[in-house]
C-alpha cells in the first residue's frame, strides 16, 4: 500500500489544482495555500483538500499548514522567485521535501537547492505536439536524460512491417521496449501480436525513434 504524504501546495492556480486533485485522488493529504481571497473561496469548493489563504513566502502561513508534519513543500505559483522562497523557508523550518515550479526547463540553476523541480510548459508543448500531429501517435512522458528516452502510444497501421506479427518474430532495435497495449491488458512479450489498429505503449531512445514509427507506422 503507498504511504500516504502530508503535501503542501504553494499556489491554488491551474497547475497546483490539478496537482491537488491528482494527490488528493491518490489518496494524499493535501493543504493548498493561495493568497488571493477569491480563488481561496473556488479551492475551497473543489473540496480537494485544506485550503489557507495567504502568501506562502510568509514563514507564519507556512507554519499554519502544519509544516512540521508535512512531507513534501510544492512550490506551484507562476511566481519562480516566490517559489524559491517558499522552498528556502520551508527547509529552514521542518525536514520537508521541496519541490519547485520553473519557469524555464530544469537544469542545474536549482539541483542544489531544491529536491524537484517542475516545468508545466513542457507538458503543454506535448499536448499540443499531440494535438498537431494527429491519431496514431500520442506522446505520454518524455523521461529524458542523455539517452532522451521517452514514452509513446503508437497505433500499428495496416501497411506497418510489423503489423500481424509477434514480438518474437519482429527485430525490434535495441534501446526499445513494447511496455503493452493502450488497454494496458498485458505486458509485452515474445507471443505479443502486434495488430493492425491496436495502439501500444512503446519506451525508446531517441536515436531508435524513426526505426520504430517505421515498423509500427510503416
Amino acid at each position: 500500500m503507498t504511504e500516504t504524504l502530508h503535501i503542501i501546495i504553494a499556489g491554488g492556480g491551474e497547475v497546483g489544482l490539478g496537482a491537488a486533485r491528482v494527490l488528493d485522488d491518490r489518496g494524499h493529504n493535501v493543504t493548498i495555500i493561495e493568497p488571493d481571497p477569491s480563488r481561496a473561496d473556488y479551492l475551497s469548493d473543489a473540496y480537494v483538500g485544506t485550503v489557507i489563504e495567504g502568501d506562502a513566502a510568509r514563514p507564519s502561513v507556512l507554519a499554519q499548514a502544519n509544516l512540521e508534519r508535512s512531507d513534501v513543500v510544492a512550490a506551484l505559483t507562476d511566481d519562480e522567485a516566490s517559489n524559491f522562497a517558499v522552498c528556502m523557508a520551508a527547509q529552514r523550518m521542518a525536514t520537508v521535501r521541496t519541490v519547485l515550479r520553473t519557469s524555464a526547463p530544469p537544469g542545474e540553476e536549482y539541483d542544489a537547492f531544491v529536491d524537484g523541480t517542475v516545468f508545466p510548459e513542457a507538458f503543454g508543448a506535448r499536448a499540443a505536439a499531440n494535438e498537431i500531429t494527429g491519431a496514431g501517435v500520442r506522446a505520454i512522458e518524455e523521461i529524458g536524460g542523455e539517452l532522451g528516452l521517452e514514452i509513446v502510444e503508437v497505433e500499428v497501421t495496416e501497411a506497418a512491417p510489423a503489423a500481424g506479427r509477434s514480438l518474437q518474430e519482429v527485430s525490434f532495435p535495441r534501446g526499445s521496449l513494447i511496455i503493452a497495449d493502450a488497454a494496458g491488458g498485458r505486458i509485452g512479450g515474445p507471443d505479443t501480436v502486434l495488430e493492425p489498429g491496436v495502439r501500444y505503449l512503446v519506451a525508446m531512445e531517441a536515436d531508435v525513434a524513426d526505426e520504430i514509427m517505421n515498423l509500427l507506422r510503416g
